[in-house]
């Protein structure tokens, strides 16, 4: 009697590891999603009428089109987002509020309200990895963003680093880096009319030149949020299209899109 159960608790605990062990492999193997916002961002293109500007099917310099083909390469799926609700964000892994209207871009912006900050707060807190890429004060609207990532201990100034006239791309460049995955084999890159951030509470700098902060991070909850100061690797200045060679933006980018993908709590 004592072999037969103690057989039988052998079987069970055996079928408790194999099931723990294939919920395991199928957690650590599912697809992440990336999530990128067209809500806040939502401008439409004055000939045709369609979204446009940092959208993943915007093939055009305006859009992410060569950064969603990263994500896509490095095994993550690629979805759009409008008004963030709790619902939809539960089923992303990361979400990217990139450039949000102002009143100039758009005749009826839609705002980042205390409601959509409750709701992004809160996904981030249960281990939602959130990007901010704002930009320069007269082409965002820092205002409403701010009044967001100030929850995570960023703002927006309301600044204009690194201006470039015409094709002056060496007025955009940085070259000092600090030991980062981000710049991992990277000796040079582009940012074109950045807004700096103010940091407090948990944000650390990520990236900073002469005093100011360019690129900051900060862990909140089990979650984590990453910020920059500008749309930086959209499709116009990803490549060398424009840019000239020695400039590794590409290669930044894949180093950001490991690295976020990588926060992510299974």
């Amino acid at each position: 009697m004592l072999n037969k159960t103690a057989n039988r608790r052998f079987i069970i605990n055996l079928i408790g590891l194999w099931t723990t062990g294939l919920l395991c492999f199928q957690t650590c193997n599912a697809q992440l999603v990336v999530g990128l916002d067209n809500w806040f961002n939502k401008e439409t293109h004055a000939k045709t009428g369609l979204p446009f500007h940092y959208l993943w099917n915007d093939s055009a310099d305006s859009g992410f089109s060569r950064w969603g083909e990263i994500f896509k390469q490095q095994g993550a799926k690629l979805i759009t987002l409008q008004k963030p609700a709790a619902k939809t964000l539960k089923e992303v892994d990361i979400y990217i509020i990139v450039d949000p209207d102002s009143i100039a871009e758009t005749k009826s912006p839609n705002y980042i309200m205390p409601d959509d900050i409750h709701t992004i707060e809160n996904w981030v807190k249960k281990g939602g990895v959130l990007v901010l890429l704002a930009n320069d004060w007269k082409h965002c609207g820092l205002t409403h963003l701010n009044q967001l990532s100030a929850r995570f201990g960023m703002v927006f100034n309301q600044v204009m680093l690194h201006p470039v006239l015409n094709n002056q791309y060496e007025m955009g460049a940085i070259t000092q880096f600090p030991d980062h995955p981000v710049f991992a084999g990277v000796t040079k890159i582009y940012l074109k009319e950045v807004a700096s951030i103010s940091l407090s509470g948990n944000a650390k700098p990520v990236l900073e030149e002469n005093g100011q902060v360019i690129m900051a991070a900060c862990n909140y909850g089990k979650g984590f949020v990453f910020a920059v100061g500008d749309p930086w690797i959209y499709n116009e200045y990803i490549d060398h299209d424009r840019l000239p060679v020695d400039f590794e933006n590409r290669k930044a980018a894949e180093n950001l899109t490991g690295y976020l993908l990588q926060q992510v709590q299974h």
